[in-house]
């Protein structure tokens, strides 16, 4: 019935549509397998993309040449660019999207993807020779073979669904869990662990009271995520803000005694940093309200996710807390919120190329290695799905730095530390943050995609274009000039200091509350050289050319720093290394490194317990 695969993708959410999509587009024959066909990309949680670190993630994607960034832009309902009174290094584009039409858009372009087939099923088992992937077995009994296999199963690995004292089987509600696999891989060598997320009540809006909300607009001129010519956003829907107060706090510790999460029932570890109500009224007592957002669900729906009032309680305690919130005191609900507690594989049993250590050919991707949010499952999917078609073509693997990429910054963090918690990205986690901005995404990883065969020609032309216009506006504005007569009316207005002789136009744009925007519009000469040049992506342009002036200091600084610290991992540490041999080193720096098995020194430096001093005695070592 099936011949054999290149590459067999286990699970349709954004880790294995990323991964389905890479390697069929880079030429592998891939078969994507689903439990539900019609959920394929599904917003399990909230109906937005992007976010602080995470709209940086998108962006990577879409300038490798994946589709989360083009299916976000086709959706979008609301688009915002947060962190704007921050430096650009923490600029974050966020999209609201209409949840139904992004899985549609999502199946859409995964069907008209040459080289890839689909599959209905629940996979039970993988098949090994060795230590070597062949294939999977299915629950329909099928066994279908592949020369690699990846396994991007999101929260369905033995779910369990929470509400209350309720608990079912679910991978989501409605949904059934995926059994078998875990055992699977268990019986094989492999350790897993379980973990547990959450979501909010879903409330009907024609029953809510918006006029007791505060009203959150998008951005009045909204960007896009993709580099592509993507649709630009014409209209958009509010999302709003409201309070919980003491009375829905009063209303929710009624249920605290039925609580799966107080009460034990629930063993996985909770996301921190996205916590239940519950848990937050627990830590934060001092605390007599908490911030929540009605967010809609799409352009032709009701429907609204309350983000910040995910709870596993009783659903006539969620129901009554509810009502108690200003605004929502008539409020009727769609579903309750839960908790979802599943297996996930502690990610140090990985390379850096998201190929396990055990089984050669069997890539994770996705929540399956203990992280949270659809960005950080998407990047994994685009990298398992780009180097698992790479390795069974005999090719060089495709490995992205902590300074090359927030991707490369997370997938480090995985496999170097592990996860006790779901793992969400942060702007903290990544030392090169200057580098990593949003707006050069494709600058920083267009054309190493293209070298593997994944970004096309035309991406990289655009690319090469966008770097030439702003090399010629910042040529010209370091060699032309502006007089204080044509200047000293806008400095004076802004509270600038004004000039006494002709400058150059550089000199204005390195002052902070200048911005190019505003001298392009005062200063004749520079007016008219920026519009005659190619209008397309024009105020992108502008904007990265502005960046580059103003904080060209630190961004040459933090060049540096990075390829100084490149050099460590350039150091190559043998899989088979005698650590414990090594009596210098301390006891938990030993186990540590014999656990992991660092690829390289500058990995081995940032595993937690692993001192400075130990690095030092290996580096003595190898210079022997």
């Amino acid at each position: 019935m099936f011949e054999e695969y290149d590459i067999i993708v286990v699970g349709a959410g954004h880790a294995g549509s990323e991964a389905a999509a890479a390697a069929a587009k880079l030429g592998s024959k891939v078969l994507l397998i689903t439990m539900n066909m019609s959920n394929i990309a599904q917003m399990s949680c909230n109906p937005a993309i992007g976010g602080i670190a995470k709209g940086q993630i998108i962006r990577e994607i879409d300038a490798m040449g994946g589709y989360s960034g083009i299916v976000t832009d086709h959706t979008t309902i609301q688009f915002r660019m947060l962190n704007k009174s921050k430096g650009p290094a923490m600029w974050s584009p966020r999209a609201q999207n209409d949840r139904m039409l992004f899985s549609i858009k999502w199946r859409e372009i995964l069907e008209n993807t040459a080289n890839l087939d689909f599959w209905q099923d629940m996979v039970v088992a993988v098949l090994t020779d060795g230590d070597r992937v062949t294939g999977i077995k299915t629950g329909m009994g099928l066994e279908i073979k592949a020369k690699a296999v990846i396994l991007a199963n999101g929260t369905f690995l033995n779910g369990i669904i929470h509400i209350g004292k309720k608990q079912f089987g679910g991978g989501r509600i409605g949904e059934k869990a995926s059994k078998g696999l875990t055992e699977s891989l268990n019986a094989i060598g492999f350790e897993s662990a379980r973990m547990k997320t959450g979501t909010p009540v879903r409330v009907d809006g024609r029953t809510i009271d918006f006029s007791k909300l505060e009203e959150q607009k998008g951005d009045e001129n909204p960007q896009k995520f993709s580099f592509t010519d993507t649709p630009i956003l014409k209209k958009q829907r509010s999302c709003y803000i409201a309070y919980t107060n003491k009375k829905v706090h009063d209303a929710l510790r009624v249920g605290f005694a039925d609580s799966p999460m107080f009460s034990g029932r629930i063993e996985g570890i909770g996301p921190r940093y996205c916590p239940s109500v519950e848990d937050k009224i627990n830590r934060f007592a001092n605390k007599s309200s908490h911030q929540l957002f009605a967010e809609p669900e799409g352009w032709n729906t009701t429907e609204y996710y309350l983000s910040g009032f995910s709870s596993s309680l009783p659903d006539y305690v969620q129901f009554n807390a509810l009502r108690k919130i200003p605004g929502f005191e008539n409020a009727k609900i769609f579903r309750p919120g839960y908790a979802i507690e599943y297996d996930y594989f502690p990610p140090i049993q990985l390379n850096y190329t998201l190929e396990t250590k055990l089984i050669q050919n069997l890539y994770f991707a996705g929540q399956i290695n203990g992280t949270t949010g659809y960005e950080e499952a998407a990047a994994q999917g685009i990298i398992a799905g780009i180097n698992a078609h790479l390795k069974i073509n005999e090719k060089p693997e495709f490995i992205l730095t902590r300074s090359d990429a927030y991707i490369g910054v997370l997938i480090d963090d995985l496999i170097t530390k592990g996860v006790d918690e779901p793992y969400r990205m942060f702007t903290s986690r990544a030392e090169y943050r200057v580098l990593l901005r949003q707006d050069n995404a494709d600058i920083r990883l267009t054309a190493l995609s293209h070298k593997i065969g994944l970004a096309s020609d035309e991406r990289l032309d655009l690319v090469n274009h966008k770097i030439k216009l702003i090399e010629q506006i910042k040529s010209f504005v370091k060699k032309e000039s502006v007089s204080p007569e044509e200047i000293n009316t806008y400095l004076e207005k802004i509270n600038s200091k004004t000039l006494m002789q002709k400058v150059k136009i550089e000199s204005l744009i390195l002052r902070p509350e200048v911005t190019l925007n505003d001298l392009i519009n005062r200063i004749t000469s520079l007016n008219n050289f920026v519009h005659s040049l190619d209008k397309n992506h024009l105020p992108e342009i502008i904007e990265e050319t502005e960046i580059l002036l103003k904080y060209d200091n630190y961004i040459r600084k933090e060049k540096e720093v990075a390829q100084k610290m490149s050099k460590l991992d350039q150091i190559k540490l043998s899989d088979n290394f005698d650590y414990r041999s090594l009596k210098a080193l301390s006891w938990e720096a030993s186990e540590k490194l014999t656990k992991i098995k660092p690829r390289t020194i500058g990995q081995a430096s940032r595993i937690s317990g692993v001192s400075p001093a130990d690095i030092s005695i290996l580096i003595v070592y190898l210079g022997r």
